[in-house]
């Protein structure tokens, strides 16, 4: 499959999505006109049971990092790592990496810590990776390589995430040209599509009905993956994984399928997306597994799960159509194991 440069709007700036996998890098030609949107289901009330606009929409994130120089902090008595985070102004994440601390980070008084120096941003209760690293004009998967973040990627009001150097885009250019040079793609739905909350505030509970849930709450994660996947759809293989003639790169593969054929989940899961905002796909629906392995599903024509709703092996999500950059109906299904992209084929039963 070629993959177009895709758009997503965020608050004032439209954003390009493409992979940021390591080493993946792709180059796309220039975006035919997208087909019409799909069918967002809608619940009793005539409410659209697909976010009206992603989650990383909701809650905007002003670009206001604070600047630690590095130092050396004497332990006092009855100190906490998180307390010597506030007093420093440095994560407190950091602060143990650098010390090469371990949980439950028991400190004593007069030990000497390495407070590591950088821009540290502080956050918000609501704000997603993705827009705080819109914010700045980095890439989301850059900002979760320096902060050693690890599955689920979930973020807490108050946590100080350390930014990278981004000798790209200078340090006073405005919020336009910060997002313009800023690109996104399915991983970083997955790492940084969460809203930040307290520690202490509730998570969603998974739940068979599709009910949309607030932006500001986190989804549950899946139970450990101990299952297989089977086939979404039916069909001839229109484009396999990997490299194609032009050069471009699929991360999955891509399934013939008319119009309004049922998608099904490819395995139990949880739905961590479903909508129409990154414009390549069109109607794009994920779920997660558990274990780190995650299925994508492209250019439905309808949607009928939400973010958050739990799903059974072989459940209809949506159906299949040309919505997004597709030029014939067709489903676009993705595997993904902790972040990599995997030949779905090597996954699922024999065709």
């Amino acid at each position: 499959m070629t993959r177009p440069s895709l758009l997503l709007a965020l608050p004032l700036m439209p954003l390009a999505l493409t992979a940021c996998i390591p080493n993946q890098a792709e180059r796309y030609p220039a975006a035919p006109t997208p087909a019409p949107s799909p069918r967002l289901d809608t619940d009793a009330s005539g409410v659209s049971l697909a976010e009206a606009e992603p989650v990383w929409t909701a809650q905007q994130v002003v670009a206001n990092a604070r600047t630690v120089a590095p130092a050396r902090y004497v332990v006092q008595p009855g100190e906490t790592l998180g307390g010597i985070g506030n007093r420093t102004g440095a994560g407190s994440d950091a602060i143990a990496r650098a010390n090469a601390l371990t949980p439950p980070y028991a400190l004593r008084a007069g030990q000497s810590l390495a407070i590591p120096g950088g821009r540290y941003h502080s956050v918000a209760s609501g704000e997603t990776g993705i827009a705080i690293a819109a914010a700045y004009g980095i890439p989301w998967g850059r900002i979760v390589a320096a902060n050693g973040m690890a599955a689920p990627y979930t973020l807490r009001r108050g946590q100080r995430l350390l930014l990278p150097d981004n000798a790209s885009t200078p340090a006073r250019s405005s919020l336009e040209q910060r997002a313009s040079a800023f690109r996104i793609d399915i991983d970083d739905v997955l790492t940084g599509g969460q809203p930040a909350a307290a520690d202490d505030a509730p998570v969603a509970t998974a739940s068979a009905r599709p009910r949309p849930l607030p932006s500001n709450m986190p989804i549950a994660q899946p139970k450990p993956f101990a299952g297989h996947f089977l086939w979404p759809v039916r069909g001839p293989i229109l484009s396999r994984f990997g490299p194609g003639e032009s050069g471009a790169r699929n991360n999955g593969i891509d399934i013939a399928a008319p119009t309004g054929t049922p998608i099904r989940a490819a395995s139990d899961g949880i739905v961590a997306y479903a909508g129409d905002k990154v414009a390549v796909f069109g109607g794009l629906i994920i779920l997660t597994h558990g274990s780190g392995w995650v299925s994508a599903y492209g250019h439905a024509s309808r949607v009928t799960v939400v973010r958050g709703q739990k799903v059974t092996k072989g459940q209809v999500i949506g159906q299949t159509g040309d919505t997004g950059y597709a030029s014939q109906p067709k489903l676009h299904f993705e595997l993904r194991k902790d972040r990599v992209p995997v030949n779905p084929l090597t996954q699922l039963p024999p065709a």
